[in-house]
């Protein structure tokens, strides 16, 4: 069938392929579904990868200025790479049934910081004044909150009709936010 040829070579292209059926898959999907997930899971691994370019830039600046605050920013950071990878990799998990997919998808968003902060560090540095810093974080911080909206939470609450999970996720993750922004404050 042509269509399906035609499907296939654009799922091959952008790194997903239907290898299903070889394995124990923990949520058969529709191709449709198949599709929405893949896309999400490559949009936000896009967002993410974007977003980390201005965290890693200034995570270095900020620790050339002061090292405790480079420290206190890398350890921030990294704790919340953490769902920021899985909100790549659990999409694309359960588009393909394919887990070494999923963790190169999610690695490859989070290994675009260091690379990034490392070329913009070359290429910015010096020039990137702290009203670019709060425009880059603004723009991006806008285009996580619109994926959020318009595809992680809807996909959430469709896989969780009878909400007895996504809720509390995002209420328990506020929290760890707040308590994070408390217990790193930086005098």
């Amino acid at each position: 069938d042509r269509q399906t040829s035609n499907n296939d070579e654009e799922n091959n292209r952008v790194g997903f392929s239907d290898n299903r059926s070889n394995s124990t898959h923990p949520m058969m999907c529709s191709k449709s579904d198949q599709k929405k997930l893949a896309k999400m899971g490559l949009d936000t691994a896009l967002v993410i990868g974007l977003h980390n370019f201005p965290e890693g830039l200034i995570t270095f600046v900020a620790t050339l200025a002061d090292a405790r605050v480079g420290a206190v920013l890398a350890v921030a950071i990294s704790i919340h790479n953490i769902p920021e990878g899985l909100c790549v990799s659990l999409p694309i998990y359960f588009a393909t049934g394919n887990r070494m997919k999923a963790f190169l998808w999610g690695s490859l968003s989070g290994i675009f910081e260091p690379v990034a902060a490392f070329f913009g560090w070359l290429v910015l540095a010096s020039v990137v004044t702290p009203t670019v810093y709060a425009v880059l974080f603004g723009w991006i911080s806008g285009m996580m909150v619109m994926i959020c909206v318009k595809e992680i939470l809807p996909t959430a609450f469709r896989y969780d009709p009878k909400d007895t999970v996504v809720t509390h996720s995002v209420v328990a993750g506020m929290a760890v936010i707040a308590l994070s922004l408390v217990l790193f404050a930086v005098n």
